[in-house]
């Protein structure tokens, strides 16, 4: 019993052993804080990838892809039949979107994606990604009337209300645009009417007065007509004598009609006026001999990534926004390549339906999806082809197995790859949990340098107790129980710092986000910026087992700290203890 009521009179009394025990709680702390906070991450980066990706895909490299793909489904049925909870086919290929923006163009390199919308989300968290909440429920090409995005109240409108006040808007700078060219072409024939007819009286005064052959070369050079409100492609088309232009009258109402819609179209903008108007006489894409009409028509619906129609910014209030180049309504132009031995680009026109947004810069960036069936249309490929084949396996199922199993019947020999999710993201993931493991080496380091510290402090003690070492020794105690009083010295250091050190981990866990905005009030700067960060709070997971080896590992490195001090102790004769007292 007096070994521990010495040890704990030490802890009370030798205040030099409070460094020790602050470094080791700092050491803990920074340890569960950082684990805590990267697992939030990887689990949080896990979750979408894996939501976005099948458990398992089997992919075509031949530009033509799988052919008859029911019956190689029915193959996978029979190998794995029992693991699978969902399987869908994905037509894929990389193409380049166009944008239309202000009347300039903007281009970005995606990935085409066509699924089949009554399977695909059995696979994946596809439809939990979309902004509207009826996709959400049920994935649909088809445009919305409204409500995109409810619980974003700045969120642009969209739906059928935004195209047909586009199309209007376009149809009436059209019926604009036409109606000026008729009134200037009205007007141009009234002048040409006029001087035809004072030429034709000027040649008949000409006549009369002179019987002689005029000479038309003179009259050309000194009696030439000038018509100052003429337009320039009339100029030279007749010859009189000069005039002022008094004579030429252009009706009031055309003059006024011209005047009035050009500063129509004046106020309405030189950017309105440009956009184009292909889509008011674009054919549809289904029924050729059907006039496409952008008010009640829509193309082939396509989902874009939340990134490649909209750029998050801060705006001049330091408010973070989404500035949107392009929303559901409106219609874009897509290039990708067809399918066969000499591939050409095929451009096609779809109209947006939804947003994805999986807040995964990577596919957020890259991924746009179509209808299946299109997309095999538009390439020219056969109905039974696809690129690849998703499956997602049941709850419980060994995933590396069911891989292994369809590797051994689909050879890479078959220009076929199977990979799971894991395998297709496996340097990412690789990266990451060596960046974890790094952290955990230097963050460790600070444990092991507090464990020097509580070395040096023991040997400090060892040397200014000798005197009382050699009284215990010479009453009759033990080196065993002299060493057990420093071991249990270093255990209660351990202890007291490891056992503070993880409550205030989990306490700083628990408030990371309200400590995150004192931070940030206090040095003016965001720990994590919201326009590269795609979440409103910082995911962390607390793993018992994770905080129970770190204490452990404190635990040990103090208790191996006062391991060379104890055995000191233990070793000294108490004679030369007291010799020199």
């Amino acid at each position: 019993m007096y070994r521990w009521l010495l040890c704990w009179r030490y802890l009370r009394t030798r205040f030099i052993a409070l460094a020790s025990v602050i470094s080791v709680t700092l050491g803990v702390a920074t340890l569960i804080i950082v684990n805590a906070v990267m697992d939030g991450f990887v689990t949080e980066m896990q979750d979408r990838m894996h939501g976005i990706l099948s458990d398992v895909i089997i992919e075509s490299h031949s530009v033509n892809g799988l052919p008859n793909h029911e019956m190689i489904q029915r193959r996978i049925q029979q190998i794995v039949g029992d693991q699978i909870e969902g399987i869908t086919t994905v037509v894929h290929v990389p193409a380049m979107i166009s944008i239309d923006h202000r009347g300039e163009p903007i281009t970005r390199q995606i990935n085409l994606i066509g699924i089949d919308s009554a399977t695909y989300a059995n696979v994946s968290d596809f439809s939990k990604y979309l902004l509207h909440p009826d996709n959400q429920r049920h994935v649909s090409f088809a445009l919305r009337e409204s409500g995109y995005a409810p619980d974003r109240p700045n969120f642009p409108e969209s739906g059928w209300q935004h195209r047909r006040q586009m199309a209007a808007g376009r149809k009436r700078i059209a019926q604009l645009q036409t109606e000026i060219e008729q009134q200037r072409r009205q007007r141009d024939q009234v002048l040409l009417q006029q001087i035809e007819s004072l030429s034709e009286t000027h040649y008949h005064s000409s006549q009369s007065q002179d019987a002689a052959q005029p000479d038309f070369d003179q009259a050309s050079q000194d009696d030439s007509l000038s018509f100052p409100d003429a337009p320039e492609h009339l100029a030279g088309r007749a010859t009189a004598p000069a005039f002022d232009g008094s004579a030429l009258t252009v009706p009031s109402s055309i003059a006024g009609n011209i005047a009035g819609m050009e500063s129509l179209a004046e106020r309405d903008g030189p950017g309105f006026i440009s956009a184009p108007t292909l889509d008011a006489v674009d054919s549809r894409p289904e029924d050729a001999s059907k006039l496409f009409d952008p008010e009640f028509d829509q193309h082939t619906g396509i989902v874009l990534g939340m990134s490649i129609g909209a750029t998050r910014y801060r705006d001049q209030y330091g408010e973070v926004s989404d500035y949107f180049s392009v929303q559901p309504g409106d219609d874009v132009k897509v290039t990708f390549p067809s399918a066969g031995s000499s591939p050409r680009a095929i451009e096609q026109r779809f109209t947006v339906v939804d947003f994805y947004e999986s807040k995964m810069s990577e596919y957020d960036s890259t991924f746009a999806f179509v209808p299946m069936e299109m997309l095999q249309k538009y390439r020219g490929m056969a109905p039974d082809a696809v690129s690849s084949i998703q499956l997602k396996l049941r709850p419980g199922a060994n995933l590396d197995s069911v891989r292994d199993s369809l590797r051994a019947q689909f050879p890479l020999e078959m220009a076929v790859q199977v990979s799971s999710w894991r395998d297709l993201q496996g340097p990412l993931l690789a990266a990451v949990q060596l960046e974890i493991t790094l952290l955990n080496i230097l963050l460790f380091l600070i444990i092991a340098v507090a464990g020097f510290g509580i070395l040096a402090i023991f040997y400090m003690i060892v040397v200014e107790k000798t005197k009382d070492i050699g009284i215990m020794k010479s009453l009759g105690a033990s080196g065993s129980g002299v060493a057990s009083i420093f071991l249990g010295y270093g255990i209660l250091l351990g202890l007291v710092g490891a056992g503070t050190g993880a409550v205030a981990g989990l306490l700083f866990v628990a408030n990371i986000d309200l400590i995150a905005s004192g931070l940030e009030t206090i040095t003016g700067r965001e720990v994590f910026d919201p326009t590269v960060y795609y979440f409103e709070t910082i995911p962390t997971i607390v793993r018992p087992m994770m905080v129970f080896w770190v204490i452990v590992g404190a635990l040990s490195i103090a208790v191996l700290a006062s391991v060379l001090p104890s055995l000191r102790a233990a070793r000294m004769h108490p004679v030369e203890a007291l010799r020199y007292e």
